[in-house]
């Protein structure tokens, strides 16, 4: 399942950091920090995939990655001065290699784009004795916008408390867009959230930071002992929010299929009844039809009958009209033959 993951971090010098020793160690290259006279050799470094950098239109010097971060350090002069941001993102395993890489190049230009700095971009192998879904890519950026003369001002935004966490909860919801436009490319049907499980309305816990030294152990008891209990307080927790997260996590799916199939049966409950209206009207339409071919079939024999008794009234009629001709015959005829045959007077 697709994780989603972006953590914002500043390389500060109170923290006794040096933004060109962070740089050789995420890209796995020697770097030499001239203000420190320190070289820093990490070419032995294991699990770098690939390693490039995005700068502004016209800084072409920014290329140059020694020459990048001695920038930065010369160009800050306070003891406490931040020399680099980090955004280090979770880069989806269900994508190829090549896929992770232009994801992570993407957002590397909206940094680039939005604060007008130098990304300095390096992706990195899951671990050998950690999870092997664990692709990242670590992107460190310049604390002050790049040109073609070199570095300019601070980006105030994000050093300041009032904008810095609303810029970084807008990356946050950029970089969930671009995971999950990445994965609609590629067809898969994961997506990811940026916002809190409390924000999306979910019961699930989110587990708790390791850090360098409980990792270390938990990865040194894994290899001592493959598949064993975690052996750190902070590793136990974790271990025991997991378990949680998975029961309530098979709850939902169970309660989601549940929904889903009585959605499911209710949909063909509808159809059902839509069918059954369907039917019910064509059969009241049949019916309709037939009491209409009833009434003319009535209504032609009310006339046919009407036709016969005026036929018989016709025939009646005439009947009666030649009896009386015939009749005015015969008595035409009886008076002549009584005429004939008068008294004989012998004259």
């Amino acid at each position: 399942m697709a994780i989603y993951h972006l953590s914002v971090k500043s390389i500060s010098r109170s923290a006794g950091r040096s933004v060109v020793a962070a740089a050789a160690y995420r890209a796995g290259q020697e770097l030499t920090d001239e203000r420190q006279g320190l070289t820093h050799d990490y070419t032995r470094k294991q699990g770098v995939e690939d390693a490039f950098i995005v700068a502004p239109d016209g800084a072409d010097w920014a290329q140059d990655r020694n020459a990048l971060w001695n920038a930065a350090e010369a160009a800050e002069k306070r003891k406490d001065a931040k020399t680099g941001r980090e955004y280090e993102l979770a880069l989806p395993a269900e994508l190829d290699t090549d896929a992770r890489k232009e994801l992570a190049r993407d957002f590397a230009r909206e940094l680039v784009e939005r604060y007008g700095v130098v990304a300095d971009v390096a992706i990195h192998e899951p671990g050998r004795e950690g999870d092997n879904r664990n692709h990242h890519a670590h992107i460190l950026t310049t604390t002050r916008t790049a040109g073609e003369d070199g570095l300019g001002a601070k980006t105030r935004v994000l050093d300041v408390a009032s904008t810095a966490s609303a810029e970084i909860e807008h990356m946050r919801g950029v970089w969930a867009r671009q995971v999950n436009m990445a994965l609609e490319r590629h067809q898969v049907e994961q997506r990811v959230d940026h916002r809190s499980f409390e924000r999306q309305g979910k019961e699930q816990e989110p587990t708790r930071h390791m850090g360098v030294s409980a990792t270390a152990l938990e990865r040194q008891a894994a290899r001592e002992i493959p598949g064993r209990d975690p052996v750190t307080d902070l590793g136990k927790q974790n271990a025991e929010i997991r378990e949680r997260n998975r029961v309530l996590e098979t709850a939902r799916k169970a309660i989601e299929k549940a929904q889903e199939l009585f959605s499911g049966l209710e949909k063909k409950a509808r159809q059902a009844v839509g069918l059954a209206r369907k039917i019910g009207q064509r059969m009241e339409q049949q019916r309709e039809a037939e009491r209409q071919r009833q009434e003319l079939a009535r209504q032609a024999e009310i006339r046919r009958q009407q036709e016969i008794r005026a036929a018989e009234q016709e025939r009646q009629k005439q009947l009666q009209q030649e009896l009386g001709r015939s009749l005015g015959r015969s008595r035409g005829r009886s008076r002549g033959r009584d005429y004939d045959s008068g008294p004989d007077m012998g004259f």
